[in-house]
């Protein structure tokens, strides 16, 4: 599962739920993120869950398959050098200033 931190102003524009408040008018919560916009639930105050469509959803699978910079950089033939290595020296200049 690919975790990434959330950006919580961009949350803001979203309808809010206390989790209690959630739990009882769900139907209603199900309902706003099918027709509107997605719904944030909240736990103690902080931002816990976010209810979306199922056609918001597949809309966001792609995304998440996506390999990150990380991973394509560490699968790269490139990662396996050694720059430390005393065989790899650079050329070095005197540079007046």
């Amino acid at each position: 599962m690919v975790s990434t931190p959330l950006d919580s102003s961009s949350l803001d524009r979203y309808p809010h739920w206390k989790l209690e408040d959630a739990k009882a008018r769900f139907s209603e919560v199900v309902r706003l993120a099918r027709e509107q916009v997605p719904q944030l639930i909240t736990v103690r105050g902080e931002d816990a869950v976010v209810v979306i469509s199922a056609q918001e959803f597949t809309k966001l699978l792609p995304l998440l398959q996506q390999p990150s910079l990380h991973g394509l950089l560490s699968q790269s033939p490139l990662s396996r050098l050694d720059f430390e290595s005393p065989a790899i020296q650079s050329p070095v200049r005197d540079v007046e200033l």
